[in-house]
């Protein structure tokens, strides 16, 4: 009896083994939007408790829409936008201590930031707080820093990934260890480690202070696109591309990556695979491009490291995805993810809600650990300088959405000088000409005269 029951395995316990996804009533979709139909393999759209920001299809620059996340329906064709740049927007991040401020990178070889106030956009934007210059060629992807205030991390198509402190506008290191295009970028949870996938099939894993490569290694055989997500401090996901074209992932110990601590063939399609991970659930979510579905898996610290929970699937592809930060979940609903997706075949963005099923409607302490609070653990100086601390935490038994404590607009030194100068030009401007009829002195006007030739 004994040997039977070792044999035997049964269905692995875990509390997300029910998890499914809700998509959104009609009238909870955002509506007739013009998503842009750029080729990069990017998710083109960010969210957090405040907005959603979507990149959107335009003649000429790049332009992307941010709604107030409750304003649903279908979009006004006049709805205003941000059209700061002078070429296609190819990724989009808001700040994770400012729901107010987005940043994005563009063709145009630069990234900026934008303050978006509380009621949404009442006009155009095309007046940035900074702008950051540095790259040669295009800016593909940005990564914000997960635990220090201000800090940027870019990568172009000159193959270089930038460190930036936005408060000031200044690169604070250059890392020119790739020899082609860099994939991806990801900082691992208390920002001392910056993981790259790379054209040249490798991943990385870098010191971003020094520069420094600590370990590399080959990713993925297949020659196609590789993304790659820390499930922690140490561990590392990527998903890739087999020999044969098969897609699949991989873990990995950041320390060695000579070879993974496991890898799985998935199927044979060939859209990229977008991983993203839930830290305090410790699931991975995998949506591909072009596929109508979203698989989930459960992170274990022990072999293989991951474990299949379920899939959920929808009729109609997908472009991009969105995720919003965890303290923007509805608790009383068991939400533990929200995802925004972008069809493909239709103007739409869609919330789909992941739902762990439960039958209390009172707060469950096991679904909401701790969760990362809007508030930095340290400033971009002490952070380059080498201090390193954990993200801060907060509790959301609030049962609300927990937005940023900061009420003010971050604006830089040059941003405060140019708004200075514009409040005043048009103070200036705004005064009524009064005529001023009193007798000319023609004294003073002569003495005047000579002085100026003199």
């Amino acid at each position: 009896m004994t040997n039977n029951t070792a044999l035997f395995r049964g269905v692995r316990s875990s509390k997300f083994r029910h998890v499914y996804g809700s998509p959104s009533r009609r009238e909870e979709l955002y509506d007739n939007i013009p998503i842009t139909r750029n080729a990069h393999d990017s998710n083109f759209c960010a969210a957090n408790p405040k907005f959603v920001a979507i990149v959107t299809e335009v003649a000429g620059g790049g332009a992307f829409v941010v709604l107030p996340i409750n304003k649903t329906g279908r979009l006004d064709l006049n709805t205003s936008k941000v059209t700061g740049h002078r070429g296609p927007v190819l990724d989009v991040k808001w700040n994770p201590f400012n729901d107010n401020i987005i940043a994005s990178c563009s063709d145009d070889c630069t990234i900026k930031l934008w303050y978006i106030p509380d009621s949404g956009l009442s006009c155009n934007l095309n007046e940035w707080l900074i702008e950051l210059r540095g790259h040669r060629r295009r800016v593909g992807y940005i990564e914000w820093h997960p635990t220090a205030e201000n800090v940027i991390a870019s990568s172009g198509f000159d193959y270089m990934v930038m460190l930036w402190d936005a408060g000031t506008g200044q690169i604070l290191n250059t890392i020119d260890c790739h020899p082609d295009i860099v994939y991806s970028l990801i900082f691992n949870r208390d920002g001392t480690r910056l993981a790259t996938t790379c054209k040249d099939k490798k991943i990385r894993s870098i010191d971003p202070r020094s520069g420094l490569v600590v370990s590399e290694g080959i990713c993925h055989e297949g020659s196609r696109s590789c993304k790659v997500i820390y499930l922690d401090n140490e561990r590392l996901l990527t998903t890739g591309f087999s020999t044969y074209s098969d897609r699949q992932i991989a873990i990995w110990n950041h320390t060695d990556l000579s070879e993974p601590l496991h890898r799985v063939n998935i199927d044979s399609s060939s859209g990229i695979l977008f991983p993203y991970y839930d830290y305090d659930t410790r699931m991975v979510y995998l949506a591909g491009k072009g596929d109508g579905n979203i698989r989930y898996y459960e992170i274990v610290d022990e072999s293989p490291y991951i474990h299949f929970l379920n899939q959920f699937i929808s009729g109609c592809p997908q472009k991009g995805f969105g995720m919003m930060v965890k303290r923007g979940c509805n608790v009383s609903r068991c939400e533990i993810m929200r995802f925004y997706k972008l069809h493909t075949t239709r103007n739409v963005c869609e919330p789909i809600s992941m739902i762990v099923p439960r039958k209390s409607d009172q707060y469950q302490h096991d679904l909401y650990p701790d969760t990362a609070a809007p508030v930095p653990a340290l400033s971009a100086q002490e952070w380059f300088n080498g201090i390193s601390k954990p993200p801060v935490l907060m509790s959301m038994k609030t049962g609300i959405s927990v937005k940023t404590h900061k009420p003010q607009a971050f604006v830089s030194n040059e941003a405060t000088r140019n708004d200075t100068n514009y409040r005043m030009k048009y103070a200036f401007l705004s005064k009524e000409t009064v005529p001023d009829y009193r007798p000319l002195d023609v004294n003073l006007i002569n003495s005047i005269l000579l002085i100026e030739i003199n």
